[in-house]
């Protein structure tokens, strides 16, 4: 039976998850991973990523692969739901929320028509980008492709001026990402300077905070270039940590570049020159205790 419109505005107005609460969480998987391009310009290419076992493969929608920025729509919905199941109720697969909370999380004040149009558009790229991977969660294995969201719906109502106000967004996140949150709970809290971030930043920010738990850790250079996903140069990627480790702009860790000299070689004409290995060391960061 089709809805009344009365009974259409009621659903829009209170037939919501409540508001997040405390700060934003993260499930592990798709914080250790780079599912998400670092640039916010078209991807329209297929990716694949493997590391010791675990292999992902990406397919682009029709306005490309999902971002780093569309991600946070994702932290925000897989947020909701880890909030639902710790207050022990019984957290639907359907989530709807207010886009007005999801600005509010991460630190859009006020909100404007490009920050709406920005919106819709990296709920199409989740809903559009496939993904396949033999990561498991909840002791499944997807062997088919499947999209962030498996839904995504987005109800406006018109105004008598004509303008069109958003009323509500309701998305159904992936049975993979579903399961991860509800069996496996390897849930993380996220920094709320995160979404300050560029996107190499989050990302060693997410790779600091998946590893660093039992205290600092090391990472060849070049194995973090291809963790974090990015195709640039990787002394491009260099020289950003030189730049990060100087204005200590990660938030709860510290890193640095190591370079430690592991032997000699020669190069084309002859000359010995030193072999230099470069990692980054990852710590968290020492909190200050008031007197």
């Amino acid at each position: 039976m089709a809805k009344s419109p009365a009974i259409a505005r009621q659903i829009s107005l209170f037939d919501m998850d409540s508001p997040l609460h405390g700060k934003v969480r993260g499930e592990r998987s798709i914080m250790d991973y780079p599912f998400f391009v670092l640039s916010k310009n078209a991807h329209l290419e297929p990716i694949e990523y493997k590391h010791d076992q675990v292999t992902i493969q990406i397919r682009p929608s029709a306005t490309g692969v999902a971002t780093m920025w569309d991600k946070e729509i994702l932290l925000y919905v897989a947020s909701l739901v880890a909030q639902a199941i710790a207050d022990g109720q019984i957290s639907d697969e359907d989530v709807t929320f207010s886009a007005h909370d999801f600005f509010r999380i991460t630190g859009v004040e006020r909100p404007s028509v490009r920050d709406y149009r920005r919106f819709g558009e990296a709920l199409e790229r989740l809903q559009g980008t496939q993904i396949k991977t033999n990561i498991e969660t909840g002791s499944k294995i997807d062997r088919g492709w499947f999209s962030w969201l498996s839904e995504a719906q987005v109800e406006y109502e018109k105004m008598a001026n004509g303008d069109e106000v958003l009323r509500y967004v309701r998305v159904r996140p992936c049975n993979w990402l579903y399961r991860a949150i509800k069996r496996d709970q390897r849930i993380y809290h996220y920094h709320h300077d995160y979404f300050r971030l560029g996107a190499i930043e989050r990302r060693l920010y997410e790779i600091a905070h998946c590893y660093c738990e039992a205290g600092p850790i090391d990472i060849n250079l070049e194995e973090l270039h291809h963790k974090i996903g990015s195709m640039g140069p990787m002394k491009r990627l260099k020289q950003l940590l030189k730049s990060i480790e100087a204005e200590n702009r990660l938030p709860e860790y510290d890193v640095c570049l190591v370079e430690v000299v592991s032997g000699e070689r020669t190069d084309s004409i002859g000359r010995r020159r030193k072999s230099v290995t470069t990692s980054v060391r990852m710590k968290p960061r020492q909190r200050s205790i008031s007197a």
